[in-house]
């Protein structure tokens, strides 16, 4: 038994049936923090759009334990042209109040051994540089960081840089 069956968290593909959840974490962020850089909240549509988008390699996940769901992990394209077709984004979203559970951890490993099945060879994260827990997750699972992009995203009257972080899972 692995520690995700352990702790009685599974991993299932988002549908429909999640999407309300999904808008409600995502929201959360994008109004009190910036771990989005989104300023306004997002539609149902625009959620929609972002976690159901119809690609068979791109996929979004709800983290679930004891029946709740818990938070959201997802690949997304990281740029849209061909060349970077082995190359994905991953963000992971979990409900305010589940941080320093372990379940960010978990949803990375989850999402890299994903990645790895569908034939992507680098992944990518890029994080406000003010969010120090998520940096410590991707340090701690083995990202280097590659990027650093200062006074990029303006919210909540001032400038804010993000980091990227990559590795290798092909």
């Amino acid at each position: 038994m692995g520690k995700a069956e352990a702790t009685g968290l599974s991993f299932t593909e988002i549908g429909e049936e999640h999407l309300e959840d999904v808008l409600d974490i995502y929201n959360y962020y994008v109004m009190n923090t910036t771990v989005s850089f989104h300023t306004e909240p997002q539609t149902l549509q625009e959620m929609r759009q972002a976690v159901l988008n119809g690609d068979h390699r791109f996929k979004s996940y709800a983290i679930v334990q004891d029946g709740s769901m818990r938070g959201y992990v997802l690949i997304a394209r990281h740029k849209n042209k061909q060349a970077y077709d082995t190359s994905g984004e991953i963000s992971i979203y979990l409900r305010p109040g589940q941080g320093g559970r372990g379940l960010g951890g978990e949803a990375l490993s989850f999402i890299e051994e994903q990645a790895a099945e569908l034939g992507f060879l680098v992944l990518v994260a890029t994080v406000c540089a003010d969010n120090e827990p998520s940096r410590r997750l991707f340090l701690k699972h083995g990202y280097e960081q590659s990027a650093l992009f200062r006074e990029i995203g303006y919210k909540f009257g001032r400038w804010l840089d993000i980091v990227s972080y990559q590795k290798i899972v092909g």
